[in-house]
């Protein structure tokens, strides 16, 4: 007994070391500023001078504030964007690749190329391709018998310029996703479905779409939660003008922080920015487990 309890001890210690330099980690770069972010939300502070406690006030602000709104609303478009776009794009392009095409490998390393480079080299690439007079697309539409639109300096046309250019940028990563998933699909299971006539639909529906169900939450998940904290590829492109059309939560935060000077604040739109990431994702994780605990499609 004496010796079996030893041995647990000796184990427990032996975890707790092999972890704790992670637990450490995740600790300091994670817990401590999100609880820091809480802590400052509840201060008026210039990030410099001595912050002052003023309670709730900057969430009844935000929640007062239209341009906040404005940015939640398009963070959603944005969600919406990427998990009904993005993850499908995803999955077709991933099932080309296992289409019996001349040369597949090198769409393999085309399909890629887009979130290989770097955002600010697409923001800029594409920004020059928008523009209203020598750019590429304008130039296209022209060709179609249109007149030339002023993509990201219209309010009607800027927020759908940008979300192709997300599309574009970040399919290929979710192609990558669902082509390493379809890779550990058994084939058995389509030769038997072969044999009993099934066609190339009723093999997708019954046998490869369930089994990528797995991957389809994480890629939702990882979808999510990127459009919620979305920044670089939108403050790069429009700043989020005009007139607030393409502001994310995300580039309201940085200026209230780093042109407004006002920590506390942005830091009351951090929070509340992980507190929608933290809910959706455990929603999504609920539905989950309880398709799974159905054993649901």
């Amino acid at each position: 007994m004496a010796g079996t309890k030893k041995r647990n001890v000796r184990k427990a210690v032996t975890i707790g070391l092999f972890t704790a330099p992670a637990l450490i980690v995740y600790l300091v770069y994670v817990v401590y500023p999100i609880l820091s972010t809480l802590s400052y939300s509840f201060y008026s502070w210039d990030g410099t001078s001595d912050k002052t406690f003023i309670g709730f006030d900057n969430y009844i602000q935000l929640f007062n504030d239209t341009i906040f709104w404005t940015s939640l609303t398009n963070n959603v478009w944005v969600v919406l964007t990427s998990v009904f776009v993005q993850i499908p794009l995803g999955m077709i392009m991933a099932l080309m690749l296992f289409a019996p095409i001349r040369g597949i490998r090198l769409f393999s390393s085309v399909y890629f190329l887009p979130f290989l480079m770097s955002t600010v080299a697409i923001g800029l690439l594409w920004v020059y391709m928008f523009d209203p007079i020598n750019g590429i697309i304008n130039q296209l539409v022209n060709v179609l018998g249109f007149e030339n639109v002023a993509w990201l300096s219209d309010d009607n046309t800027a927020m759908i310029a940008i979300l192709l250019v997300v599309v574009w940028q970040f399919s290929p990563f979710y192609m990558i996703l669902f082509k390493a998933a379809m890779v550990g699909i058994a084939e058995e299971l389509y030769e038997s479905a072969q044999i009993d006539g099934a066609n190339s639909w009723q093999k997708f529906f019954h046998i490869t779409l369930p089994l990528l169900m797995p991957t389809i939450v994480s890629s939702s998940i990882l979808a999510i939660v990127g459009s919620l904290k979305a920044f670089d590829i939108f403050y790069i492109m429009t700043g989020g003008g005009p007139n607030h059309a393409t502001e994310l939560m995300g580039t309201y935060m940085f200026k209230q922080a780093f042109i407004n000077f006002n920590m506390g604040y942005a830091s009351a739109i951090a929070f509340i920015m992980f507190l929608i990431a933290l809910v959706v994702t455990v929603l999504i994780q609920v539905v989950d487990y309880n398709r799974k605990k159905k054993g649901a499609f």
